[in-house]
């Protein structure tokens, strides 16, 4: 049995608690939020006070897990673990980070000879029942040492078929878990597989919301058609070359409402695309699609079209993120 303390009891802390004591592992868990703390601690974690009280019920050498909103409230945690912790303990930011804040935070709890993961985490509201793609940036030991934990955090292999010619390649890695490299690499690899999710989403919401205007009044009558928006998406699912999950939940919400009407069309962006883009500038990498995807959630604050209550569908079904109305 390992153990992890957990800082940010939201829609991901609380469930990764869940699953890691599914396993047998204990956790010992602390949230502003003293409903949170009650309620994973219904389930079997060990609650604690304050951040100090997370410390202090692991046994050496420890790990905490912080999973909270990128910014100041990670900094302020963070820092507060660099108070608080002990020469070989393991601090780790499991949210979604901008990678060049852990190469900063890495060389201050160096110093103290701290160890730092950031571990990019996806997986969001479904990550208890499904498992959570884990990316790892960080020291080679700390990450051997926390192998129990990511193994019962990742999904596993399921019923993927093998990639073949992948033998002599870290077995783990088709468990759900990789470390990526250094101080950094594990939110730089979420970085971009976040700015990837955008311009995906973004295809998908665009070609239903033109199969959608198929029947417009502006073409010619002997031009229109009608199409039946969650049976295309449901036949995709089956054998089509863009099958995916975000097909899935695009699918499931078509179902239950074709004309998506409780969503705004207004998206939001949480960062990583944004983050996506800005290193592309940097490193002169053109990134057409990813950067348009960011620029058209921008426009969906303004234009208010079909792709957007897509999008927003999407976002929703995936990580429960609610757009304004």
């Amino acid at each position: 049995m390992a153990e992890l303390g957990i800082v940010g009891l939201g829609r991901m802390g609380a469930n990764i608690a869940r699953r890691l004591m599914r396993a047998g592992h204990r956790c010992v868990v602390w949230d502003r939020d003293a409903a949170a703390v009650a309620a994973v601690a219904a389930d079997g974690a060990v609650p604690a006070s304050d951040l100090a009280g997370v410390v202090a019920g692991l046994a050496a050498p420890r790990a905490v897990w912080v999973m909270l909103p990128h910014g100041e409230a990670t900094d302020q945690a963070i820092d507060a673990l660099g108070a608080l912790l002990s020469p070989g303990d393991v601090a780790i930011d499991g949210g979604n980070t901008q990678w060049k804040d852990d190469v900063r935070r890495a060389a201050a709890l160096r110093a103290k000879g701290i160890d730092y993961l950031d571990i990019g985490t996806s997986g969001g509201v479904w990550g208890l029942e499904r498992g959570y793609c884990l990316m790892i940036g960080g020291a080679a030991e700390a990450v051997a040492r926390l192998a129990p934990i990511f193994d019962a955090l990742a999904p596993g292999r399921g019923d993927i078929p093998a990639t073949p010619r992948r033998e002599g390649r870290a077995p783990n890695v088709e468990q759900g878990w990789l470390h990526c490299g250094g101080h950094g690499a594990g939110h730089l690899v979420k970085m971009v597989h976040n700015g990837i999710e955008y311009g995906m989403m973004q295809a998908l919401a665009e070609g239903l919301d033109l199969l959608r205007a198929a029947d417009s009044p502006a073409l010619p009558e002997d031009h229109r058609i009608t199409v039946d928006l969650a049976d295309v998406t449901e036949v995709w699912r089956r054998g089509s070359v863009v099958t995916s999950w975000l097909l899935d939940l695009t699918a499931a919400a078509l179902a239950e409402d074709p004309a998506l009407a409780k969503y705004a069309g207004t998206v939001g962006d949480s960062g990583e695309g944004r983050w996506t883009v800005q290193q592309a500038v940097e490193t002169a990498v053109p990134t057409p699609v990813l950067t348009a995807a960011l620029y058209a959630r921008f426009a969906s604050r303004d234009e208010k079209r079909f792709a957007g209550k897509a999008l927003s569908a999407m976002r929703a079904g995936f990580g429960g993120h609610l757009e304004p109305k």
